[in-house]
């Protein structure tokens, strides 16, 4: 008992120091779950929570009758997927690139200017997208035209709107990716590299055989931490984004459950959707830390 009181008064701070974010999440995440029993109601609002009459798995069974969503799920995943192959790719191509430069004073420039947009919010960078992208007046499309072709409708056109997407998230966040693979470089050996120069490996080979399995430990890692997010395709983006003329390609889960909870009334129904993509999200999420652990070394306890 003594023992434990001198370790208590040894870190009491610390634990002080925990009880704001802990409040946070008690009154934002977990109290806010109680609304779950939506899902299983028929809500209505001048009744409450409580006082809504339940209807069972109900709204679970539209949700598998609504036509579209399959259509709805395959976007989210669609999307998804690009985004993640696209944002481990290009943020591990530019880090090996920046880090053969040898002027200090240009990779810092470089980082800087790469790593701004990811501190721009959606609605700001939205606006800016729109008028770049306009088929009339924006830069790409006078580009376009300029060399022959007819302009392009990217944020009107189903077949050209999902890739305006992934581009348009990964030039948001390749900077922020490209830290964390320069910091696993400057983990890599130097020798490693003297020696291989020594034995006439050039820097093609250099990278190939040193700079690329140095840096698989925190690939592997990124990799597997994503596959939580293979649901989330970025209610944000594609929201301030997206139209009617586009639900076909563009709408995805959490904007659905926007429509149908938040401008349609429907609110048993998408706390019904929101609760399978959380249950799916969790299942994901549970997946990638066992293969996070398992390939990666990583664990969270």
């Amino acid at each position: 008992m003594h023992s434990i009181l001198r370790i208590w008064k040894r870190e009491w701070p610390l634990h002080a120091m925990l009880v704001p974010g802990l409040v946070f999440v008690i009154v934002f995440s977990y109290i806010p779950m109680a609304g779950i029993l939506m899902a299983f109601q028929k809500y209505i609002p001048t009744k409450g929570l409580f006082g809504s009459p339940f209807v069972g798995w109900k709204n679970f069974r539209f949700l598998f009758d609504y036509p579209d969503i399959g259509r709805i799920f395959f976007n989210t995943i669609y999307i998804a997927v690009m985004k993640i192959a696209a944002g481990l790719f290009v943020p591990i191509a530019i880090a090996i690139l920046l880090n053969e430069l040898t002027r200090q004073w240009i990779k810092r420039a470089f980082q800087t200017l790469v790593y701004l947009p990811h501190f721009l919010s959606w609605v700001l960078l939205s606006g800016i997208l729109i008028d770049v992208l306009s088929p009339s007046t924006g830069l790409v499309n006078q580009v376009i035209v300029s060399l022959g072709f007819e302009p392009i409708f990217f944020l009107g056109d189903n077949r050209w709107f999902p890739y305006v997407m992934v581009v348009s998230d990964v030039w948001k966040e390749f900077g922020f990716g490209t830290i964390v693979y320069l910091a696993a470089l400057t983990g890599i050996n130097p020798s490693l590299y003297e020696a291989a120069e020594m034995d006439g490996a050039g820097r093609w080979k250099q990278t190939l055989h040193i700079t690329i399995p140095g840096m698989m430990p925190i690939i592997v890692l990124m990799l597997t931490l994503n596959i939580g997010n293979v649901l989330n395709a970025g209610f944000d983006q594609i929201f301030n984004l997206y139209s009617p003329q586009v639900y076909e390609s563009a709408d995805i889960i959490d904007t659905f459950v926007y429509r149908m909870g938040v401008q349609q009334s429907q609110y048993g129904f998408a706390t019904a959707v929101g609760l399978l993509k959380s249950v799916v999200s969790f299942l994901f999420i549970s997946v990638s830390y066992v293969l996070a652990y398992r390939f990666a070394n990583y664990r969270i306890f």
